[in-house]
């Protein structure tokens, strides 16, 4: 299958042929005469340009609609994964400081990693979406370390609260493109507008 930008300068290119057959056939009688008498060759040539202009417009049309659809899933996909990071992120940092309870935070950084198991398929195509699935599991890998490494000295917890916040950030950031295809009703109904 042709990519998007092969696709449309194929388009392009046959209809450039065509046209300049036309204007061949418009302003050169040596051309026309040929033309009128090789009738086969005429059919088919204009058969085949015909469906090839055809075939490449429609299937640029198409394309353009499963690109559409897709990235409004994705953009989907990454408010639903953010809502669910930054639930996840202040349920570590609670724990971290002592105001939240350690087992609260394992499960939702649980339900994270199994959102990002799930999501990864459709945020893997794109450089954009893969970006932001490297920054969402670089959190989900810093929020693991800072539970498995949680209360080992006073100075640890700050370490890894400051990480956190850190990887959270770099999230929201990465979020950013993607979720510019959202009303911000539609981010607010996936939770992927939590400002902290």
């Amino acid at each position: 299958m042709l990519t998007r930008w092969q696709g449309g300068l194929a388009a392009v290119v046959v209809t450039l042929v065509t046209l300049g057959l036309v204007i061949g056939d418009l302003t050169d009688v040596g051309f026309r005469r040929w033309w009128a008498g090789h009738a086969l060759t005429t059919d088919t040539v204009g058969g085949l340009l015909v469906l090839l202009v055809t075939v490449l417009i429609v299937d640029q049309v198409v394309s353009r609609r499963q690109f559409k659809d897709r990235s409004l899933a994705v953009a989907a996909q990454t408010a639903i994964m953010l809502g669910q990071a930054t639930r996840s992120s202040k349920a570590v940092s609670a724990a971290l400081d002592g105001s939240g309870d350690r087992g609260t935070a394992s499960d939702e950084v649980r339900t994270y990693m199994i959102m990002l198991l799930v999501g990864a398929p459709v945020l893997i195509d794109a450089r954009v979406s893969r970006n932001f699935l490297e920054q969402a599991q670089h959190l989900a890998g810093e929020m693991a370390h800072a539970l498995t490494t949680m209360a080992k000295t006073p100075d640890n917890n700050v370490r890894s609260s400051a990480r956190l916040g850190d990887a959270i950030g770099r999230l929201r950031a990465a979020s950013a493109p993607l979720l510019q295809l959202l009303s911000p009703e539609e981010r607010a109904a996936a939770g992927g507008d939590e400002s902290q």
